[in-house]
């Protein structure tokens, strides 16, 4: 199996994850993140247990990159700190960027959210794999505040 067939088995899978789509009681945190190019309109939600991420999940529709990519992002921050959360919204920006290679290290943190790397070489996809990232960064912006 190639790498792009890889790619596209794993975007199916994520974002047919309807277990993460739903209301948080009691949310400590919403953002809702919107993309007019491809009509993506998710609402994270994130709820803490002092600064540990207890809960999260996402409401909205949007196409399989942007659900999928959300799904990951929930998969890596769920029971982590909002420090640790926003280390790994970091690393995913660096490596959608571009600008300088992730390490091997810094790959393992992002677990399967490294395959989002594909969706960096096609730049109207960019911004669905990194809204719901979007949405986290303003969280964790919120949080430090």
């Amino acid at each position: 199996m190639n790498l792009e067939k890889i790619y596209q088995q794993t975007i199916l899978e994520y974002s047919n994850r309807k277990e993460l789509k739903k209301e948080i009681e009691e949310p400590t945190y919403i953002e809702r993140g919107h993309n007019p190019n491809c009509g993506d309109d998710l609402t994270l939600e994130v709820k803490l247990n002092g600064d540990i991420i207890e809960d999260a999940a996402f409401l909205g529709s949007g196409c399989a990159i942007s659900s999928a990519s959300t799904a990951m992002l929930i998969d890596l921050i769920k029971g982590k700190t909002m420090v640790e959360a926003e280390e790994k919204v970091n690393l995913f920006f660096k490596m959608m960027k571009q600008e300088e290679k992730l390490t091997p290290e810094e790959s393992k943190k992002l677990g399967d959210a490294v395959l989002m790397e594909y969706v960096a070489n096609m730049p109207a996809r960019v911004k669905c794999a990194t809204l719901s990232w979007h949405s986290l960064r303003v969280i964790t912006e919120k949080y430090e505040k």
